[in-house]
């Protein structure tokens, strides 16, 4: 007979349990959405937004691992949200200005008279710098500035004998208005855009333009201030067209600015004198008018003395 072994008993006192296999912790799987989450967050923002913010919930309720890629995505996603919405403003700022100034181009077109066209618009001659009303043999010329405060006085005083002799035919009148003094508007360069204003009245209503300036120095603004607005200098028009796109455009801005420096460093044809040293000057035949500013007798004198 074989004998067996003797085997201790393993729910004897003292006796050693048998070993069995060991398992360490479980990782916890990764959230799937949380890996979506960062992925579209390189390429579609809001699907990142979205996912990010399911997997954070799922997280929290089910303890998977995955936040940082989740918290990832989310960043990733709000960014390209805020980049695409900066561009789409942009985009739209963009439109709406490149609308209005393209409309503006081509609405205006028809109604601003063009540089281009001829060197003589209505009563502005413009290869030669000046506006003119009158067709009589004698040639006065007035260097004006619109701010300038003598030449308001000069034309209260003269402007209806100035108007008299244009009408029944005895002189021609050139009026060359320059733009010195836009310093003293504050920034609104007033003495250019009056003088643009008087242009735009002599091209469009040539009749009308020595009323239009004697309305310009009627409603003339004290040096220092900004002057008239633009609404208010197409306002002065009493001509049948209108100046006002004229007037808001500018076409003679550069043109009045140009005027003035050739008036400053000269020379003046047929003058007397080199070069214009303030305003108003007045030029009658080329000599120049150097009596009392507020005295009409006296310089219409001048006029008929420059003539014989």
């Amino acid at each position: 007979m074989t004998e067996q072994a003797d085997y201790p008993d393993q729910n004897a006192p003292g006796a050693v349990p048998a070993a069995g296999p060991y398992y360490g912790p479980v990782a916890p799987r990764t959230n799937t959405l949380s890996i979506i989450s960062l992925v579209t967050g390189f390429f579609c923002s809001v699907a990142a937004v979205i996912t990010g913010h399911i997997a954070l919930n799922q997280i929290k309720r089910t303890g998977e691992a995955g936040r940082g890629l989740a918290i990832a995505g989310l960043v990733l996603g709000y960014v390209g949200v805020g980049v695409t919405a900066l561009l789409i403003v942009l985009a739209i700022v963009f439109a709406t200005t490149f609308g209005l100034i393209f409309s503006s181009i081509v609405g205006n077109t028809s109604s601003v008279p063009s540089l281009d066209a001829s060197g003589q618009i209505g009563a502005a001659y413009l290869d030669d710098g000046y506006l003119q009303a009158g067709s009589g043999d004698t040639i006065v010329d007035l260097y004006i500035d619109p701010m300038c405060p003598y030449c308001g006085q000069f034309e209260l005083a003269n402007g209806r004998a100035i108007a008299t002799l244009v009408d029944d035919g005895s002189i021609t009148v050139r009026v060359h208005a320059l733009t010195f003094l836009d310093p003293a508007s504050q920034g609104s360069d007033y003495s250019t855009r009056a003088a643009n204003a008087l242009t735009c009245e002599a091209a469009i209503n040539p009749d009308s333009m020595l009323d239009y300036m004697a309305a310009l120095f009627a409603s003339q603004p004290a040096e220092g201030t900004t002057g008239l607005s633009d609404d208010e200098l197409s306002a002065l028009s009493t001509g049948a067209g209108s100046i006002d796109d004229c007037v808001a455009t500018a076409p003679y801005a550069d043109w009045s600015q140009q005027n003035t420096d050739d008036a400053l460093t000269g020379p003046i044809p047929g003058a007397e004198i080199a070069s214009i040293q303030g305003t108003p000057t007045v030029l009658v035949n080329g000599s120049q008018y150097q009596g009392p500013i507020d005295d009409p007798q006296a310089f219409v004198e001048f006029v008929v003395g420059a003539a014989s």
